[in-house]
């Protein structure tokens, strides 16, 4: 038999065996899951605000929820601590991870917010109530001097929150916004 004919002899039979053994039957680890069972993490929010639930919150709300929930971690008033400052009014100069922050860096108010809730606190992600994500959404959007003290964030307007380094990111999704 020539070495192209054992070639293709070979990579028949891998391939014939690969096709078996991927229709066979898997190890019947787990259970199937249930739509009510996805329905609590399927918390996707987008930058135009789809997504967002109900609730609201302002600044002076989220100011002790932070205090007990994130200052553990990100320091007095969100100014940094064993993890990254979350606010900061110093310009972003390179790609330095240290200096980014929601004000110098994060494009989406709207990413904010999802951040938050799905990863925050540290210990226990997604343990939140919104109206609480909102609430400290909002204060840390007024730490870095984004909104007003006395501003609410809600579903309509966080998405309104112009971040100033948005416009040096490529638009993934240019018609969601």
């Amino acid at each position: 038999m020539s070495t192209l004919k054992r070639a293709i002899f070979t990579a028949s039979l891998c391939l014939a065996m690969t096709a078996g053994a991927a229709s066979g039957e898997t190890p019947n680890f787990g259970k199937p899951i249930d739509e009510a069972s996805i329905a609590p993490w399927d918390i996707s929010i987008l930058p135009d605000g789809t997504g967002l639930p109900k609730g609201s919150g302002t600044p002076a709300q989220g100011a002790p929820i932070f205090a007990e929930k994130c200052s553990g971690c990100h320091g007095e008033n969100g100014k940094g601590g064993e993890a990254a400052a979350l606010v900061s009014d110093k310009e972003l100069i390179g790609i330095n991870a240290a200096q980014k922050t929601i004000r110098n860096f994060w494009p989406y108010s709207t990413t904010v917010f999802d951040f938050i809730r799905r990863a925050m606190p540290f210990q226990m992600p997604h343990t939140l109530a919104d109206d609480e994500v909102y609430a400290l959404t909002a204060y840390i959007l007024a730490g870095n001097k984004l909104i007003g003290p006395n501003d609410t964030m809600d579903a309509q307007t966080l998405p309104k929150v112009k971040m100033p380094f948005r416009d040096n990111f490529i638009l993934r999704f240019p018609d969601r916004i």
